[in-house]
C-alpha cells in the first residue's frame, strides 16, 4: 500500500502535457481511477455521470481531433465525463442544476486517484464538444463537460513547479 499523505498528493499533482505513446495504463489501474469517480459525492446522490474510457485507436484519433494540442495526440487513453441535466438534482425554487458541479467533483476524484497511482492527467475543457459527441454517438442533450488523457510522461520529463496561486488571505473571508 502506498503511503502518500493526502496534502502532499494535492500539492504534487500537476497537469502533464507530454505523453509516451508507447506506454499505456493497465486496466487494473484504470479501474481504481474510475472507482474513485464512482465513489465521489453528488447532489442528492443522483450520480448523473457517464464515464467514457476511450482506448480504441480509431476512436481515440477522432477524440484527439477535438483538441488541437500536439501533446494530447500522443495519449493512448482518454477519459471523458458526460451527463444529462435531467439526471442531476435541481432546486425546485430557482431551477439551479447540479450537473456541472457533480461531474467536476467526480472528475477531480479521478484525477487525484490517477496522481496517487502515478498516472499523468490534464483536465481539458477547451475542446470541440460536437466532435466528441459525434465520435461517441452521444445524444444531443448529453453534456460533455471535461476530459483528460491517461498515461505516462516520456522518459526524462520534468514536472513543472507549482504555478502561481493566490494566497489563502486573498481567497478567505472569515465571519
Amino acid at each position: 500500500m502506498k503511503t502518500l499523505d493526502f496534502y502532499e498528493l494535492i500539492s504534487k499533482r500537476r497537469s502533464i502535457r507530454a505523453y509516451d505513446p508507447e506506454k499505456s495504463v493497465s486496466d487494473e489501474t484504470i479501474k481504481k481511477i474510475l472507482e474513485a469517480g464512482r465513489l465521489a459525492p453528488t447532489a442528492s446522490n443522483r450520480q448523473p455521470a457517464t464515464f467514457h474510457l476511450v482506448k480504441d485507436t480509431t476512436l481515440i484519433k477522432k477524440i484527439h481531433s477535438s483538441y488541437s494540442r500536439e501533446w494530447f495526440h500522443k495519449s493512448t487513453a482518454v477519459l471523458i465525463v458526460t451527463g444529462k441535466r435531467e439526471d442531476a438534482w435541481a432546486r425546485s425554487w430557482d431551477g439551479f442544476n447540479s450537473l456541472e458541479i457533480d461531474l467536476s467533483i467526480m472528475m477531480d476524484h479521478m484525477i487525484l486517484a490517477a496522481e496517487y497511482e502515478g498516472v499523468a492527467t490534464c483536465w481539458i475543457i477547451a475542446f470541440e464538444e460536437a466532435v466528441v459527441k459525434k465520435a461517441l454517438n452521444l445524444h444531443e442533450n448529453e453534456l460533455v463537460l471535461c476530459m483528460t488523457p491517461l498515461g505516462y510522461p516520456p522518459e526524462g520529463y520534468q514536472k513543472r513547479g507549482m504555478p502561481d496561486r493566490k494566497s489563502l488571505d486573498e481567497l478567505l473571508k472569515i465571519y
